[in-house]
């Protein structure tokens, strides 16, 4: 008798034969590295931006600063969306 998660992966598989492929360990050690060059690029600029948003703090400009912590959201949904689009294209080799 076959568990829950069995045959849920079987009508995975039978849906979309592509997205149950193995991957290689090329392709695991270039997401891996996508993965850390993504984060790396999110990491400097949550920093440069953060540091925008305390001078914008200390200057008394509070609408200045609201602006650039909306720039951070959307550079962080930008970044992210990119990491995934690369990631998407190394699994599909």
């Amino acid at each position: 008798m076959k568990s829950a998660y069995e045959l849920a992966m079987e009508r995975l598989k039978a849906a979309d034969p592509e997205s149950a492929r193995e991957l290689t360990a090329e392709q695991k050690k270039r997401l891996a590295e996508t993965d850390t060059r993504y984060k790396a690029k999110l990491a400097e600029r949550e920093i440069f931006l953060r540091q925008q948003i305390a001078a914008e703090e200390a200057a008394g400009k509070p609408d200045e600063a609201e602006k650039v912590r909306e720039q951070l959201k959307r550079e962080r949904t930008r970044i992210e969306e990119e990491r995934e689009d690369e990631k998407n294209k190394i699994r599909k080799g």
